[in-house]
Parts: C-alpha cells; sequence; structure tokens
C-alpha cells in the first residue's frame, strides 16, 4: 500500500469516527434535555428516559472509544481531543454504574449529561481530531496507568458533584416521604461520601504516578508546574472535605461546600490550567495537553 492510498484509508476511518463522535454528542444533549423535562415536569417516566438515553449513550460511545483505539494503535487519551472523549465517557459510565444503587432519583443524570455532552461538543469543536505521533513525554510506562486512575477519580468527583447539587436543591427531611423526585435525602446524600472515599485514594495514585511519569519523562519528580501545583490543590480540597465529614458540626454546610470547591478545582487541573498557561503565557512542561 502506496502512501496515497494511505492516506485516503486514514482520511476514510477518521471520516467515520467524527460522524460517531456527533452522534455521541447530540446524544448527550438529547439526554440532557430530556432531564431538562425531568426538572420541569417531575415525571418519572422522564427520569427513567434519560437514564435509558445514557445507557444507550455508553454504548455508541463505547464503540467509539474501541474505533479511536483501533484507528490509532494506541490507547485514546493521548490529545486534548481524545481524553475529553475519555473524560466524557469514563463519566457516564461511572454514573450509570452508581445510579442503580438509587430508588427513582434521576436528577444527578440531568448534571452528568450535561457535562459529558459540554466536553464532547467542546473536543469536536475547538480541537484537532487527527492522530499525531506519541509525544516522547509521553512514551512512559507510567503514563497510561497515570491517565487512566485520573480519569477514574475525575468521573467519581463528577458524580459525587452532582449528587451534592441535587441534595442541596432538592433535600427532604428524613422523616417526610419521598420527593416528587424520589428519595433525595441523607442516604441519598451519604453517596458524596462514599464517592469521595472512593475517588480520593485514585487521586491519591495519580498524583503519585504523575510524579513518577515526570521523572522518567524530565528527570525530576516535582516541579511545580501549574498543572501539577492544581492537581495538589485538588487533593488538598478533597482531604479537607473528608476530614470535615469526620467533624460534626463541619459535617454539613461546610463539607458540602468544600466538595462543589473540589469539582471547581479538579476542572480548573483538567481544563482551566491549559487556558490560564495560554492566555498569560506561563511556562508549561505539560504544553502537548493543550
Amino acid at each position: 500500500m502506496n502512501s496515497e492510498e494511505i492516506l485516503i484509508k486514514d482520511a476514510f476511518l477518521l471520516g467515520i469516527e467524527l460522524r460517531l463522535f456527533w452522534v455521541v454528542a447530540f446524544l448527550y444533549i438529547i439526554c440532557f434535555f430530556i432531564g431538562v423535562a425531568y426538572l420541569i415536569t417531575s415525571k418519572q417516566t422522564y427520569g427513567r428516559t434519560l437514564t435509558s438515553g445514557l445507557w444507550i449513550t455508553a454504548v455508541i460511545h463505547t464503540i467509539l472509544i474501541l474505533f479511536r483505539t483501533f484507528e490509532g494503535m494506541r490507547p485514546p487519551f493521548q490529545t486534548l481531543y481524545e481524553t475529553l472523549s475519555w473524560f466524557a465517557w469514563s463519566v457516564n459510565i461511572t454514573y450509570i454504574y452508581v445510579q442503580r444503587r438509587w430508588k427513582e432519583v434521576f436528577l444527578p443524570g440531568l448534571i452528568v449529561a450535561g457535562i459529558a455532552g459540554a466536553a464532547c461538543i467542546y473536543s469536536l469543536l475547538t480541537r484537532s481530531p487527527v492522530i499525531a505521533p506519541v509525544p516522547p513525554a509521553l512514551q512512559s510506562p507510567w503514563y497510561e496507568a497515570h491517565v487512566i486512575v485520573a480519569f477514574l477519580a475525575y468521573a467519581v468527583f463528577v458524580v459525587s458533584f452532582s449528587v451534592e447539587v441535587c441534595y442541596l436543591k432538592f433535600r427532604i427531611p428524613a422523616d417526610e416521604t419521598p420527593g416528587i423526585f424520589g428519595c433525595v435525602d441523607e442516604e441519598f446524600h451519604r453517596w458524596t461520601h462514599r464517592l469521595v472515599l472512593l475517588g480520593f485514594p485514585l487521586l491519591t495514585f495519580a498524583v503519585f504516578s504523575g510524579a513518577a511519569w515526570a521523572n522518567d519523562a524530565w528527570g525530576r519528580y516535582w516541579s511545580w508546574d501549574p498543572k501539577e501545583t492544581w492537581s495538589l490543590i485538588t487533593w488538598t480540597v478533597y482531604a479537607l472535605y473528608l476530614h470535615t465529614r469526620a467533624v460534626g458540626k463541619w459535617r454539613g454546610t461546610p463539607a458540602s461546600l468544600l466538595n462543589l470547591l473540589g469539582f471547581i478545582c479538579m476542572i480548573m487541573t483538567f481544563l482551566g490550567v491549559n487556558w490560564l498557561t495560554k492566555l498569560l503565557n506561563i511556562p508549561s512542561i505539560h504544553t502537548y495537553a493543550v
């Protein structure tokens, strides 16, 4: 096969992938608007449809992930275009797994669908889908483990954030019957703590494996790079959240605010740092992810 035939084949595969990615993005947006309809009408039918829609989207998005892996012959999280898709997929898969444990509570799916859809649309409209050679900095045995665990932690934190928002907005007293959006009660709210308890050690591993990867790539474990600094800030906020959950008088609203702040710091670590380094022309060894 000559170079022209290879280019034609690559362009054909990339065209299929982009069409599939747009389908996934629109499915997330459709799920989001189904969630909005559920929020407005409080009809359980819309809630169940939202969950079913996220299941269907997860299946198609998994096919997209596998297709990208076949197309690039490598794990599909080397560029920001790919990691945004991986992030959306991880968030949706994590939510679907956890949601089965809630009785007739569907509202967090609205937030999950919105975040996943926004990530996909941002990737499609602003990032190049071209499969580029793997940069030398990413050619480390630590990199894949670091990314997979870090994004699993991110996904868990997104679901925890979604539960926290729904609880703060629609909570019902423990001695009352389920509200119009199901059992958004203290038992439901405990999932925020359980999820952060799961996500925190994953984030801890991501920070340490990132340091080991940095030593492989640049010869030093820590350089106070903006992304490294924000990852430490995120870790600290979630550590404080877990601490406040163990202190009676801080267990309520202060802990909830720290959970929301942790989500904001996590988004800053993932995306915000990229924008700041470009906007303010701050040197960063993570510019490959921009």
